[in-house]
């Protein structure tokens, strides 16, 4: 029987805002305080920058009120400190208003707050940058607790990994996927799970509201999965013997058809290992590979959904037989029920924006603008690289330059060691130029290989 048509059709209720919470949009540390970063959220375009004198990071909305050029274009300026917009100079401050207009003698007060830019709430918290996108709930804001989980508190014996990515999908589709633990043995096979391993998976639902949807595992050990709307989807592990292990996510929903995950894996064993994996390398081996394993199969999943829900509800396109799908069915249920199964961008009848399926895989799996370009970690390695094999190319060069002119006595008891040590470092050269660097800018993701 199929578990999806257990129960009566649910009744439409629209008391959901995706405005009106606090959403995570950066890892602090992937944040460059020198220049302005741009984001969006929820179709919306923002800039985030820190003022010189500040270790607070702002929001802006990305829009010079000039002439409507981004901000995210501008510079932090090297003598105020301030955000100046790039194409006629135009600076402001942490307040958002506008402190120097080069064109004019003067800014008077007044001025200063008429030709002001937009500025949300911010708070930095779990090594976050978080934001309320709602200007008409600034209050409210205030009030709200941010949705952070236990697990990311060191004081607790946590320790806790991350990575943050740009995905070719929906935020629909993130949160499905994610909330969906049985796909881990056949969509990352080899790399988290094994699909020899897979058997039937015992799910739970223990709560769900319009705040909250809980639902408990069991099979080798029991897992907690929680939904807090919008954003965080957090799993739980109990290993055993005081051992804890967990996945926070918090899905950013940014613009039609591109999501963002923030991920952290917190654990209280095994501490010593991020000291000595450095986070890029796990990124490139690990993170960026289950990234990967999913995004070709959702990009066209979310395609082939949207198509055929124009005239099917999803419960009679989707076929969920088993218990493995009823936090699948939980979370669809709860988007038809408070958001009446539209994103703020969708027009009526869920019609959505997405363009046609491309078929080029280089772009839905760019690695590089997906995530090298917004992680620290990540760029930085790629530059040392780059920087490196020019380092390597340069002594090949000038080593096997400098013993073909060297004197034959010492050509003939050199020559040899140094030619071999030329080798190497070309060796070195090929493996990094073709081998490592691409691992930071596209890796095809093909199934049938794994």
């Amino acid at each position: 029987m199929d578990i999806t048509h257990d129960s009566s059709p649910v009744p439409l209720e629209t008391n959901f805002d995706f405005f009106q919470h606090w959403y995570p949009i950066a890892l602090l540390e992937d944040l460059d305080p020198k220049r302005p970063t741009p984001i969006t959220l929820l179709g919306q375009h923002y800039v985030i920058w820190q003022p010189r004198d500040s270790n607070q990071f702002l929001v802006f909305h990305d829009q010079c009120p000039h002439r409507l050029a981004p901000l995210s274009e501008g510079r932090i300026d090297e003598q105020t400190g301030q955000l100046m917009c790039s194409y006629h100079g135009w600076q402001f401050n942490a307040e958002g208003h506008c402190t120097h207009i080069p064109q004019a003698e003067t800014v008077t007060s007044k001025e200063s707050q008429q030709y002001c830019v937009v500025a949300l709430p911010t708070q930095q918290e779990n090594g976050l940058l978080w934001v309320w996108p709602d200007l008409k709930t600034r209050k409210l804001a205030s009030t709200q607790l941010l949705p952070t989980s236990p697990f990311l508190d060191a004081s607790k014996g946590f320790i806790w990994s991350s990575v943050m990515r740009d995905l070719a999908y929906d935020w629909q589709t993130l949160i499905e996927n994610v909330a969906d633990p049985s796909h881990v043995p056949f969509a990352h096979h080899g790399i988290q799970g094994n699909r020899k391993k897979a058997s039937p998976m015992p799910m739970k639902i223990l709560h769900s509201s319009v705040d909250l949807i809980e639902v408990q595992t069991t099979g080798k050990f029991i897992t907690h999965i929680s939904f807090e709307p919008p954003c965080r989807l957090e799993y739980r592990f109990e290993l055993g013997e005081g051992r804890q292990a967990g996945m926070v996510t918090y899905c950013i929903p940014i613009s039609p058809g591109r999501s963002r995950i923030v991920a952290l894996f917190p654990r209280n064993f095994a501490k010593g290992l991020n000291q000595f994996i450095p986070r890029w390398f796990e990124h490139i081996k690990t993170r960026n590979s289950v990234l990967d394993g999913d995004m070709i199969l959702l990009y066209h999943q979310e395609r082939q959904l949207l198509q055929q829900t124009q005239s099917k509800n999803w419960q009679f396109v989707y076929r969920l037989p088993t218990s493995a799908d009823r936090l699948v069915i939980e979370y669809r249920k709860w988007f038809d029920k408070y958001c009446q199964g539209q994103m703020p961008w969708q027009q009526p009848h869920g019609q959505s924006f997405l363009g046609p399926a491309s078929c080029d895989r280089t772009q839905i799996l760019d690695r590089y603008h997906q995530h090298t370009l917004i992680c620290s970690s990540c760029r930085g390695a790629l530059h040392n690289i780059q920087l490196l094999q020019k380092v390597l190319v340069s002594f090949f060069v000038i080593t096997v330059t400098g013993v073909a002119v060297l004197p034959d006595p010492i050509r003939t008891h050199w020559g040899i060691p140094l030619i071999l040590f030329a080798l190497l470092a070309l060796s070195l050269f090929a493996w990094l130029r073709y081998w490592l660097e691409p691992r930071f800018r596209f890796v095809d993701y093909v199934h049938a290989n794994h």
